[in-house]
């Protein structure tokens, strides 16, 4: 009599376990970085509204008074396929030590989510006109 050939039952769901943890792990890899990528885009765009907040105060000749502002943009402007996103910013114009000079924060925020951390953070100076 000829010993039968091929995998045993035992071998086979050996096989099918380990191919399952693999795949668990590749659709959690693919997943992270697909949220990775998403907050990085938002990250770039919280930087770029706020250097455009403060390039916009800076080239706008005024003194500004001591204190908090508060704004909301839309950015990037809608292309028709993406809607545009809603940002809320936030600038604290303080008094430095030099009397010609002022400091300026600028904190930028998705506009759906005003109680957390914001995005990214800017500082930078301005000199009396």
């Amino acid at each position: 009599m000829k010993a039968a050939r091929g995998f045993t039952l035992l071998e086979v769901l050996v096989a099918l376990t380990v191919l399952a943890i693999s795949l668990g792990a590749a659709i959690k890899a693919a997943g992270d970085y697909t949220l990775n990528q998403a907050y990085l885009r938002d990250r770039t765009f919280a930087e770029w509204i706020a250097r455009n907040q403060l390039a916009t105060v800076q080239l706008s000749g005024d003194w500004p008074k001591a204190g908090q502002s508060k704004g909301d943009i839309e950015f990037p402007q809608s292309s028709g396929q993406e809607p545009a996103r809603e940002w809320r910013w936030v600038m604290q114009v303080t008094q430095t030590p030099e009397d010609n000079l002022r400091r300026l924060d600028i904190e930028i925020f998705p506009l759906n989510a005003l109680d957390g951390e914001p995005l990214t953070r800017l500082s930078g100076f301005l000199n009396k006109p």
